[in-house]
């Protein structure tokens, strides 16, 4: 009999993809907010309900839901979505398995590169390192704290924190929204372009959830991002450069950014590196470590 795999933010692309990969080996459901196929239960968070019919025979449950950071301004609001769409939604997974008994071999959760904080410097960070002092470092840390509780709580054998970077796909994010001015002839590099974006292909991330969800030795926090470092101007470059593009267009400045932006401004022009030296020490293997590689393939181009 296969282990039940309860997968949350079933839209999402890391939670499609992902599905794909492991179905195989597990029987997958999804939590969703309107239910489409058997094996997707509803949830809603403002009223607190839940389909408790998810949980029977649960194993393990991957923690994917979650407001899009990017989407929109960060007014008051905004900001109170963000946070309470990662910890309110873990809170409810939480009261659902105390009341129902049930302890999981594994509480796996997403979560950001953005905990150390959304600064542009030369250092390298590693998972020892503690959380940044900004809104987006706050958030993180407030969603691994809402994790770590299913282990304190004995909710849960083990708990994993997935510290993930930018995700590159064709089919949705950032990578998507870069395309078309760069296919235009228009792409050109946001702010100074010096700002680093840590980044990972779709295909490495879904990886990275099946490694540690097969492997019960893996816990705590991992950067799920690429070895191979980048910056905002080269991550442009280097997608021209792969359809064949011109880029003569001058840098986005920061303060264009920062009225179409706000706050959110600051997630676009700073950014630092992290490292991947933690999950590869596991026995991981990038598939996609260099970028132009990883670009090629996401781009269907020789």
């Amino acid at each position: 009999m296969k282990e039940v795999v309860l997968i949350t933010g079933a839209n999402g692309l890391i939670a499609k993809e992902l599905a794909k990969k492991i179905s195989n080996e597990y029987d997958v459901r999804f939590l969703t907010r309107k239910k489409r196929q058997a094996n997707e239960y509803e949830w809603d968070l403002r009223k607190g309900t839940i389909d408790e019919a998810a949980f029977e025979n649960v194993s393990h449950i991957i923690h994917l839901a979650g407001a899009n950071i990017s989407e929109k301004r960060w007014t008051a609001e905004r900001k109170k979505e963000l946070i309470s769409s990662r910890v309110d939604s873990a809170t409810l997974l939480r009261n659902t398995l105390r009341k129902r008994e049930i302890k999981l071999k594994s509480f796996i959760s997403a979560s950001g590169i953005n905990f150390y904080g959304t600064n542009t410097t030369e250092k390298i960070y590693s998972e020892n390192d503690p959380p940044g002092h900004d809104f987006l470092s706050e958030v993180v840390v407030l969603w691994e704290c809402a994790a770590d509780h299913f282990k304190e709580q004995n909710l849960a054998e083990r708990v994993v924190k997935i510290r993930t970077a930018v995700v590159l796909s064709e089919k949705e994010g950032a990578l998507k929204k870069m395309l078309p001015p760069i296919q235009y002839g228009i792409g050109s590099a946001l702010g100074t372009g010096n700002q680093y974006m840590p980044w990972i292909h779709i295909e490495d991330i879904c990886s990275i959830y099946e490694l540690v969800l097969k492997n019960n030795t893996l816990h705590g926090a991992y950067n799920a991002v690429s070895p191979q470092h980048a910056t905002n101007a080269e991550l442009t470059k280097k997608i021209a450069e792969v359809l064949k593009k011109p880029l003569f267009m001058p840098n986005v400045p920061s303060f264009v950014l920062k009225m179409l932006f706000g706050e959110l401004s600051s997630a676009i022009l700073e950014g630092s590196r992290a490292s991947s030296y933690k999950i590869q020490n596991t026995g991981f293997q990038f598939k996609f470590p260099d970028l132009k590689d990883a670009l090629k393939d996401l781009l269907k181009t020789p």
